[in-house]
């Protein structure tokens, strides 16, 4: 089969590698008709998280038909549609028992090498390096997916793949960002980032009750999307400083939460952002944590700082200090999908939300190296990839 395979930093190519088969009794197989690059691909494709090797299958946001089960699979059978969390998790221990599925004690097939780097193994994820159990990825023509059961969530054929594809990642990954913030009536929320995790953190918010959303950015189609979904827009590039343009949008008083949709590859204005990108791009330094940064200093006093943007290592200059003054509190973490899905399946189906909207560039498999290329660099007005297997 053809599958996007990882080749070094900034070299990614489509080539023919061995159809995946079954090695599981709780295994199926699946026919890829849509999968995604994901922001977090571009971590992988810059070279910023190790562990990871030349060949692997890259790709975490896929769907697609069923075409092979294990013999211990009861829930799902040929032909069925499916989209496939991220996340993979077992079902049956002690965090999966807690609805925590991204913290699964069993699905990771390398947990000396992520306790390692994390202290303790999570989940094993789908083309995520050898940290996360050296899965192969979705970003392919047909993929293995283990405990099936558990992960493999059934849709109809009403709508169409563009709708559906992002109950695999980003959407859930928007809303649990915003849940995190405990939204009350007349709440403020804050939206660092304004890319496809952003912009569902911005709906999903409204969704839970927010009254006012800010998103900040630097990318002017970006944050008019924002700004059709109701949000009040901040251009970081056009004042002088964030902190104090958000307090005075909140009369002096911060955002009640504040979310960082960005993560590890941020992009600031002042000399200590530049600084921390120089170090990244030389391999001194992992994380770029501007918004982070300006989250925690935005943030009113005892308000919520949620992370769904995902960071790689340990960070300087993370002011704590005013953190523990303002008595924030802090949740973060990968996003445990399976909890989700059914949650929001309706919310597609009745037209509340619509994920396609993100959708900006569309390519076959085959032109995954041209799409990858494009999502880096964010030419023209790039803001999600889909890319369709022939």
């Amino acid at each position: 089969m053809k599958a996007l395979c990882w080749l070094g930093s900034k070299n990614v190519k489509v080539q023919e590698v061995p159809d995946p088969r079954i090695e599981e009794p709780r295994d199926i197989i699946v026919r890829v008709t849509l999968t995604a690059i994901c922001g977090s691909d571009l971590h992988l494709y810059h070279g910023h998280i190790p562990e990871m090797k030349r060949g692997d299958i890259l790709g975490h946001e896929f769907m697609g038909e069923v075409v092979e089960v294990g013999r211990e699979v009861e829930r799902i059978k040929v032909g069925d549609r499916v989209v496939v969390p991220f996340a993979i998790a077992c079902g049956g221990c002690f965090f999966c028992e807690r609805s925590l599925y991204a913290l699964c004690d069993n699905s990771n097939r390398t947990p000396e090498t992520c306790a390692k780097y994390n202290g303790y193994s999570s989940a094993g994820l789908f083309g995520y390096s050898h940290i996360y159990g050296g899965y192969a990825g979705g970003q392919a023509e047909y993929v293995r997916v283990p405990y099936a059961d558990v992960g493999a969530f059934v849709v109809s054929n009403e709508l169409p793949d563009e709708q559906l594809l992002f109950l695999s990642d980003i959407l859930p990954t928007g809303w649990m960002a915003a849940e995190a913030c405990n939204i009350q009536s007349n709440d403020t929320v804050a939206v660092w980032g304004c890319g496809p995790v952003g912009q569902f953190a911005i709906r999903s918010a409204f969704l839970l009750g927010a009254s006012r959303v800010i998103a900040i950015d630097r990318y002017v189609d970006r944050l008019a999307m924002a700004a059709e979904a109701g949000a009040e827009t901040l251009n970081y590039n056009e004042v002088t400083d964030v902190y104090e343009a958000v307090k005075e949008l909140t009369r002096g008083q911060g955002p009640d939460a504040c979310i960082d949709a960005v993560g590890m590859e941020a992009h600031g204005t002042g000399f200590l952002s530049r600084y921390e990108e120089v170090k990244q791009n030389m391999g001194l330094a992992k994380d770029v944590p501007v918004a982070l940064r300006e989250a925690i200093m935005t943030c009113r006093k005892g308000g919520t700082v949620s992370l769904p943007g995902v960071y790689a290592a340990t960070v300087n200059h993370l002011p704590i200090g005013p953190a523990f003054a303002k008595g924030l509190t802090f949740k973060m973490g990968q996003t445990h999908v399976h909890r989700y899905m059914p949650r929001l399946y309706p919310l597609i189906t009745q037209g509340k939300i619509d994920p396609s909207l993100i959708i900006t560039h569309r390519f076959s498999l085959n032109d995954a190296e041209h799409g990858y290329k494009v999502f880096s660099e964010r030419a023209e007005g790039c803001l999600k990839v889909v890319l369709k297997p022939e």
